[in-house]
């Protein structure tokens, strides 16, 4: 069975924002993290030895842990961007596509004015536009299914 994923007009409005510095920050952190002592962890991943609680000293086991928290934020990352890459089909419109475009390449709305030739407020309407189909868009998230 898959899940339907709904989300808000700010949220979309939000990860619409965020895009393109999440896009970047993924293709950063997965070059920073394959290229970093990956070998080092690995004893503390699949160690059937109890975990510990509280801190520890052990500075390889704080960096494990760390790199943990990156690969979440990864991952948080990821999922985001897939909110807007799985409903882009629903924007049909040219001008709504080219101001999609633009705003997923992080351009300003001054810039995409301009480019395009059209107002400040045009754009702010084409992009509350692209905002509204895709918040009302309940789209099945296939990376989320169950049995």
């Amino acid at each position: 069975m898959t899940q339907i994923m709904t989300y808000t007009k700010k949220q979309i409005s939000v990860i619409l924002k965020d895009y393109h510095w999440m896009l970047n920050s993924i293709k950063l952190l997965r070059e920073s993290m394959a290229e970093a002592g990956e070998k080092i962890v690995r004893p503390y991943e699949n160690s059937d030895m109890p975990k510990p609680k509280g801190s520890t000293s052990d500075p390889v086991y704080q960096e494990y842990i760390r790199r943990e928290k990156r690969w979440k934020k990864i991952f948080e990352y990821e999922k985001k961007v897939r909110v807007i890459q799985e409903r882009m089909h629903k924007i049909t419109d040219d001008r709504e596509l080219e101001v999609l475009h633009w705003l997923l390449e992080g351009k300003s709305f001054r810039w995409i004015s301009l480019h395009m030739g059209l107002s400040h407020t045009h754009i702010s309407r084409l992009r509350e536009s692209i905002i509204e189909q895709m918040a009302d868009t309940n789209v099945p998230n296939v990376t989320e299914v169950t049995n």
